[in-house]
């Protein structure tokens, strides 16, 4: 009867830690890097990362790209992770092709894995295609 309160009782921490999960887990396991969150990238921002280097935790080297607002410049990434509220749309090039695009990211997302130019982001509210 002990051996069956205590799975009782454990069933319902798990239940209880899972119901308390933040909405921000959630984004985090449905965008492109599955299991794997931010890292050192801040909630409100847009980061971008130059190389792989991504445990379980999230990326731990130094972005080569972190904005709040509007950016245009050039800078190399790999993948990037949208920690923000909203849509931001990503103007890339593929160097050495003529490979290019913009790719709108939603909250949450992540993607790419291939390094890329980002020459602009754009923040809007509107809805990605």
């Amino acid at each position: 009867m002990k051996s069956i309160a205590k799975s009782i009782a454990a069933a319902a921490a798990v239940a209880g830690v899972l119901a308390a999960a933040p909405p921000a887990s959630a984004a985090a396991a449905e965008s492109g890097w599955g299991r794997y969150l931010p890292g050192n990238c801040l909630p409100g921002t847009f980061c971008g990362w130059a190389n792989w280097d991504h445990p379980p935790e999230g990326p731990t080297a130094t972005p080569s790209l972190v904005t709040t607002t509007d950016w245009s410049g050039s800078v190399t990434v790999f993948n990037f992770y949208n920690y923000t509220s909203r849509n931001v749309d990503i103007d890339w090039y593929l160097p050495g092709t003529t490979y290019a695009g913009t790719f709108c990211a939603t909250p949450g997302d992540a993607d790419l894995y291939v390094p890329m130019t980002v020459t602009k982001v754009v923040f809007h509210t509107r809805n990605c295609r």
